[in-house]
């Protein structure tokens, strides 16, 4: 069991990682091609509605839901079979264990009741587009609300493809097949670059979504699926499958609308009354944001969830709060330290992702500038994941749902007054408050929720901070120093050197002060990468 989530683990940790460099490189040419201008901002503002649907059915959440209800399935199925290994048990059983055929036979009643909903809802939402789109981007004239919807509609398709997609990578992932579903983003996003760079319009990085996500998150893991015994019949059968299960479970997720999807929302319908160019502006902060995000909290989450989910049902609330203690405690301390290389080298990150050539040097400012405010959110966005799939573990997914939601309603109208009294700098800031408070909240609760089950309260926590923030405290000054003293980069290698020589000060400097002052999590939150060092190196 351990080996197998080592290299779950594993593969969604190098995944993850190559889909955000790809995801860069999909910035990198969204910036170079369309730069902060009125097209940028209607391709960013075109996913508004698109991704809106998706939310309505808990796209993002399908692994988390149907994941616990194949693997019930399946080990029903492994137990009828009488075999030990689940691939043994899997071959056996094919045509013969009723459990195992009616795994599959579930998978495509969910993913028919999916697929009539949203083709539904997409063609009420392509007839209500000029409607929804000024709603989306209140800001926009006329003219770019008809381009918007056109953009929207080529968009709402996709949709389709990434939920139904979901449904086949859960069902892969309940058999312990994770490559398919890790790489199926990285295809998605190789596609979006290649059209839009073909094309070099907002139109053909829209038209690259729509194949991205055919080819990836939809054909990769249907075709996976169907090598492993799965028969996709046009039929919907309620009795016997999981479609009630999986709606009672994924209703709250359908219900709330947590800041951590509204906060894209807002910042997109203010950014198109602010200012031309305000709304890609926070768009490309927040891509820039994601990579650190993805490959610490993304991976983390996870990683933890299968440990987190099997010592809740042995009811060992205190290991649970012990191993997801010390995970929120490494992800905070690498959010921090990329926190301080993204402030600290914010300018030269933007010059290096977006180019220089359709972005002006107070347009890069600008970027950078929403970048370090947008960062000071990192490490609760890292965390996020993590408090999240804690009260998932516990087989609670009304309270964050809710949690996340009163977050959103209440820091509605403070994105509002920040725009109009702060402008770009107001909107990145209110982010990172916004999802700093969601974590806080999340964290209280599930705390309460833990203590309530028996778990002792962590220790040492107190400490924890004040040792992080003066390793932070050394680490900024280290890097603002370096960004000071080194000559303004003119060229994009230029750019790239100053990022990385801020970037090994930084980081070398948090380490050093961590250790000096006794912060033992630095050696469990760095060691990993410098093992991929020394073993990319060669040494031992």
């Amino acid at each position: 069991m351990r080996s197998r989530i080592l290299a779950a683990s594993a593969i969604w940790s190098a995944s993850i990682l190559l889909s955000r460099l790809v995801g860069l490189v999909r910035e990198a040419a969204l910036g170079r091609t369309l730069g902060v201008g009125g097209d940028a901002d209607l391709y960013q503002a075109a996913f508004t509605v698109p991704d809106f649907l998706n939310y309505l059915l808990a796209g993002g959440a399908m692994a988390v839901v149907l994941v616990p209800l194949q693997a019930a399935r399946l080990a029903r199925a492994r137990a009828e079979a009488g075999q030990v290994g689940e691939r043994e048990a899997l071959r056996d059983a094919h045509g013969q264990s009723r459990d195992a055929h009616s795994a599959w036979r579930s998978i495509a009643t969910i993913a028919n009741a999916i697929g009539v909903a949203l083709t539904l809802l997409c063609t009420i939402a392509w007839f209500a587009m000029p409607a929804l789109v000024r709603l989306a981007a209140p800001g926009f004239d006329a003219g770019q609300h008809v381009e918007l919807a056109h953009l929207s509609r080529i968009l709402l398709p996709a949709q389709i493809f990434h939920v139904l997609g979901a449904v086949f990578s859960a069902a892969l992932l309940a058999r312990d097949r994770h490559a398919v579903p890790a790489l199926a983003p990285v295809v998605y996003n190789v596609a979006v670059v290649a059209c839009g760079l073909a094309s070099g319009t907002a139109e053909g990085f829209a038209w690259g979504v729509l194949l991205g996500s055919f080819v990836g998150p939809f054909l990769m893991p249907l075709v996976a699926c169907a090598r492993l015994g799965f028969r996709w019949a046009p039929r919907i059968e309620i009795r016997g499958s999981d479609l009630r299960a999986w709606f009672m479970r994924s209703l709250p997720i359908m219900a709330g609308f947590s800041i951590v999807v509204a906060d894209d929302w807002f910042l997109r319908a203010q950014g198109t009354i602010l200012a031309t160019g305000a709304a890609a502006t926070l768009a490309y902060a927040k891509a820039l944001l994601r990579v650190p995000v993805g490959v610490f909290g993304m991976a983390a989450g996870l990683a933890a969830y299968p440990l987190l989910a099997r010592l809740a049902a042995e009811s060992r609330h205190g290991e649970l709060r012990e191993q997801l203690s010390r995970a929120l405690r490494n992800v905070a301390l690498l959010a921090l330290a990329a926190q301080i290389v993204l402030t600290c080298a914010g300018s030269d990150v933007a010059a290096l992702v977006y180019g220089r050539t359709r972005l002006a040097p107070d347009e890069i400012a600008s970027v950078a500038e929403a970048l370090s405010l947008c960062a000071l959110g990192l490490a609760a966005w890292a965390a996020q994941p993590l408090l999240a799939r804690g009260f998932y573990a516990l087989g609670n997914t009304w309270t964050p749902a809710l949690l996340g939601t009163a977050v959103a309603l209440a820091a509605w109208p403070v994105y509002g007054f920040a725009r109009d009294r702060f402008g770009i700098a107001g909107l990145a800031l209110t982010s990172a408050l916004a999802i700093s408070a969601h974590a806080v909240v999340l964290y209280a609760f599930l705390a309460r929720r833990l203590e309530r089950a028996g778990a002792p309260r962590p220790t040492g926590l107190v400490a924890f901070t004040l040792r992080a923030l003066a390793s932070s405290a050394v680490s900024f000054g280290v890097g603002w120093a370096l960004a000071q003293m080194l000559p303004d980069a003119q060229t994009t290698v230029g750019a790239a050197g100053r990022s990385a020589a801020v970037a090994v000060g930084c980081l070398a400097s948090f380490a050093t002060v961590g250790s000096l002052v006794g912060l033992r999590e630095i050696h469990d939150a760095f060691a990993p990468i410098a093992a991929r060092l020394r073993g990319s190196l060669g040494t031992r």
